[in-house]
């Protein structure tokens, strides 16, 4: 009896250390690699930002291998991206209410599925799947929408999020020889 009481003890205290000394050690480490970047916009009537992790290319090719096509991508490195703004906006004719959403998106070759999420989870993909597998709860789903992904001319180190337009609004997402853009308006 005793030496089980020991077990679970000695088990309490090795799960609570990896909880707070080794997630946090985790988070510092990945953010060398991939720093933290907030963008904001205040224009149009929109106040908006966005805060994620910037991974870099590496000379790796970025879409359809390392991140794969069709597949749920936290969009970025480290914890989900977020998404927030101010006001009810419009993205495509859709309805997205004040507040802050995680920024989930599944690339494709010609296209790619931009959601807006209203849970903002801890991390944002199972330990246990290496990273593969993300933890976005469809049914959270606010916002889903499909556009078109363009080459670029240049090749972009690291991936990049920002706002861009004049009298229309644009969330734009770039990385290695990929871009989209996601209209916004109110």
């Amino acid at each position: 009896m005793k030496f089980l009481k020991r077990l679970i003890v000695t088990l309490v205290v090795l799960g609570l250390l990896g909880y707070f000394v080794g997630m946090p050690y985790m988070r510092e480490k990945t953010k060398k690699h991939s720093p933290e970047e907030t963008v904001s916009y205040a224009e149009n009537n929109m106040d908006l930002s966005v805060s994620y992790s910037r991974p870099s290319k590496k000379g790796r090719v970025v879409f359809g291998e390392l991140v794969p096509y069709d597949v749920d991508w936290r969009t970025g490195a480290n914890e989900p991206t977020t998404f927030t703004t101010a006001s009810n906006i419009q993205i495509k004719g859709k309805q997205l209410p004040a507040g802050t959403y995680s920024l989930w998106t599944k690339p494709g070759a010609a296209q790619w599925d931009v959601i807006f999420n209203t849970e903002v989870p801890d991390w944002g993909v199972t330990i246990l799947s290496g990273g593969k597998k993300t933890t976005r709860n469809p049914e959270e789903d606010a916002v889903s929408v499909t556009v078109p992904s363009e080459n670029t001319a240049q090749v972009i180190e690291k991936f990049t999020i920002a706002f861009e337009g004049n009298e229309t609004t644009e969330l734009v997402l770039s990385w290695d020889t990929t871009k989209i853009r996601v209209p916004l308006n109110n």
